[in-house]
Parts: C-alpha cells; sequence; structure tokens
C-alpha cells in the first residue's frame, strides 16, 4: 500500500478521536463551564450536524481546488477548531470550536476515499479506502480511551491541545506523501450534483444511514445498558469501548478485503449479520461475558459495512464521486443521530435499556433490504435486451 495512505490514515486518527473523546469528557467540559449534561450534549449534537452540513459545502467549496490542496486546507480547518476548543473561554466559543473541527469531517473522508481509491489498481480500491478509515477505527481502540484518561488527569483542554498537534502531523504528512491527483478532464459541480441523482448512489446512502444507525442505537447507550443491566461498573465501559473499537478496526479491513472480491455480497453477510446480533443483544445484554462478545460483534459486522458502502458510492457515482463520498459520510453521521433519537424514544417510552437493541437490528434489517432492492435494479438494468428476429412473410 502507498506511504500516502499513512498520512490520510493520520488524519482520520485525528478526527475520530476528537469526535468520540467528547462522550468521555463531557461532565469535565459541563462542570467547568458551569452547564448540565444534557446542555454540554450539544458539543456533540453540533459536532453531528456539522458534519452533515459541512460535507457536501466543504466539498463544494473546494471543487475548484486540486483534492491534494483540499485535504491540507481541511486538516487546517480541523486544527483550528480543536485549537479554539482548546483555548475556549466559555462554552459557546467551545461549540463554535466543536462545528469548525466538524465541517472538516465530511470531506475529508469524502476527498480521501477518492484519494485512497486512485493510488491502487481497481481490484485493490476497497482496501485503500479501508486502509484510510482504519485511522479512524484505530482512534476508538487508542485515541479514545488515551484522550479521555488525560482529559481527566491534566485537563480537557489538554486532550484538544494534542488531538491538533496530531493534525499538524496529519497536515505534514498529506503534504509531504499525497501525490498531487488530477482532477478528472471535464467534471464539473454540476456533474458532481448530478450524480447525487442516481437511484444507485441513493441507495446506497439509505444503507449508509440505516445500517450504520442500527450500530449506534445500541452504542449510544452502552453506558446505562452495561452497568445497569448487565452489571458492569461504571469504570468498565471505557474498556468495553476498547472491545467495541477493536471489533471495528477487525470488521474495516475485513470489509475492505473482501469487497473487493465480492462488493454486495459482503453487504449481505454484514447487514444481516449485524440485525441478527443487534437482536440477540437484548438477550445477551444480561450476561457480562455474553455481551462482552456481543459487543465485539457489533463493532466488527458494522464497520464491515463501511468500505463496501463508501465504495459502492465511488462505482455508482460514474465519474463525478467527491460530493457524492462526502455527503455518504455525512449520511454516516446522520444516521448515527436518527438512531440516538429513536433510540432514547423507547427508553423514555419505558421498554428498558436494551430497547435500542431492536431499533437497532430493524434498522439494520431495513439497510439490508435496501441493499438486496438495489442489487435487483442492477441486474434489470444490466439485462442484455433481446431483439428477435423478424422474418418477413
Amino acid at each position: 500500500m502507498p506511504l500516502a495512505l499513512l498520512a490520510l490514515a493520520i488524519g482520520a486518527f485525528g478526527i475520530g478521536t476528537t469526535e468520540f473523546v467528547i462522550m468521555g469528557l463531557l461532565p469535565e467540559i459541563s462542570h467547568d463551564f458551569g452547564v448540565d449534561i444534557p446542555t454540554g450534549g450539544l458539543l456533540v449534537t453540533g459536532y453531528a450536524l456539522g458534519v452533515v452540513v459541512g460535507a457536501p459545502l466543504m466539498t463544494v467549496l473546494g471543487t475548484k481546488i486540486p483534492r491534494k490542496r483540499m485535504l491540507m486546507v481541511l486538516m487546517g480547518l480541523f486544527i483550528a477548531g480543536n485549537l479554539v476548543s482548546a483555548f475556549a473561554p466559555s462554552f459557546a466559543v467551545m461549540l463554535i470550536g466543536r462545528v469548525v473541527a466538524s465541517l472538516a469531517h465530511g470531506a475529508f473522508f469524502g476527498i480521501g476515499s477518492v484519494v485512497a481509491a486512485s493510488l491502487v489498481a481497481p481490484q485493490k480500491k476497497a482496501g485503500a479506502i479501508a486502509m484510510m478509515f482504519t485511522g479512524l477505527t484505530v482512534a476508538n481502540v487508542v485515541g479514545v480511551p488515551l484522550g479521555t484518561l488525560i482529559g481527566q488527569s491534566a485537563g480537557w483542554r489538554v486532550t484538544f491541545g494534542i488531538v491538533a498537534a496530531v493534525g499538524v502531523v496529519g497536515l505534514a504528512g498529506v503534504a509531504r506523501l499525497v501525490p498531487d491527483v488530477p482532477k478528472p478532464e471535464g467534471v464539473r459541480l454540476r456533474h458532481e450534483v448530478s450524480a447525487l441523482k442516481n437511484p444507485q448512489v441513493l441507495l446506497a446512502m439509505a444503507m449508509t444511514v440505516l445500517g450504520f444507525g442500527g450500530v449506534f442505537a445500541a452504542v449510544t447507550y452502552i453506558a446505562p445498558m452495561m452497568t445497569r443491566v448487565a452489571g458492569y461498573s461504571d469504570g468498565s465501559v471505557t474498556w468495553l469501548l476498547v472491545l467495541f473499537g477493536l471489533g471495528m478496526v477487525g470488521g474495516n479491513l475485513i470489509g475492505g478485503r473482501f469487497a473487493d472480491r465480492a462488493l454486495m455480497r459482503m453487504l449481505y453477510v454484514s447487514l444481516g449479520g449485524l440485525a441478527v446480533v443487534l437482536g440477540l443483544f437484548t438477550f445477551t445484554a444480561h450476561d457480562k461475558v455474553a455481551a462482552a462478545v456481543t459487543i465485539v460483534l457489533i463493532g466488527a459486522l458494522g464497520f464491515a459495512t463501511v468500505p463496501p458502502l463508501q465504495k459502492r458510492v465511488l462505482d455508482q457515482a460514474h465519474g463525478a464521486p467527491t460530493l457524492a463520498s462526502a455527503v455518504n459520510i455525512g449520511a454516516f453521521n446522520l444516521g448515527n443521530a436518527l438512531a440516538a433519537w429513536l433510540g432514547g424514544l423507547v427508553i423514555t417510552a419505558g421498554l428498558g435499556y436494551t430497547a435500542p437493541n431492536w431499533v437497532g437490528a430493524a434498522l439494520a434489517a431495513s439497510a439490508l433490504g435496501l441493499a438486496v432492492v438495489s442489487a435487483a435494479l442492477e441486474r434489470q438494468a444490466n439485462k442484455p435486451v433481446t431483439v428477435r428476429e423478424v422474418v418477413p412473410v
């Protein structure tokens, strides 16, 4: 694999850390700014919404800029947002810093996916995309727990300062290692926008929202589920999230490897398996060992969908993949927000802390249904037209 993929993975590591570490530091940040936890949660919501809006916005703004230079601009924006967060004198400024950092998220992964795929042979594209996303998954194994530990011991501002430093390393790596990838000739903004009208692209994005939403329906409420249902201590939740992160790393690499061989089959297996495991989590959540194993499987099956879904979007965008790729990253975050909301509804309705698992199973099963529909439409479109020979009488 080209060294440029390492630079992209470092950037992805920094972005993944800043996205998720806030959850572990929310009590400390809320206390320091004198706000309650629900208000502090706006730092999570604001980031997610910033990704959804920033993905297409930053990609459109960067249509006239070479992809390498745009990646450098995005990393600069990421660094600036984290520095604002690190030195924020008030909660409002902290929120602004989070939004600024989030604007780089979707476009970086979207453009980075296109660049990663362009660096390797066609039969290795999904694997290259998976290598870049490995930075995001490793962030959940190393960056988030370590950032939480540092924030709790040395102060959360130190954590965001370190994340900004990781961004500087990523920026230097992109500048040094990523080649100047020429933009495809003849591709304009209108071509990029028109790709979003492709039914196959829209179906892939819908699969992203529902499939990844299935994962976060369960994971968003994993702390109360594990402490109040499985019987784990509060301090064990961090290590359960590490297990989830390890599953993500393995699933991402496996998904990338097999998506290059049989993309739709990989989606069937991962989405179908995810729906089953999420349904079973309702029962395994009552046992410590079974719950831990299930958490690993959810991370693995959930992230096994990422490379094939991202490659599916790139393949179906037909020569104008950049905007579609970035919007699909926003779809991941839209799925997170949707699932968290639906999971909260069933808990509020009094159905218990395991009820979001059924929501996740239903979302994943719906994504599987869309995958079947997508494949059927593709077969129909590729079906050869039989021309009957007319013999004169």
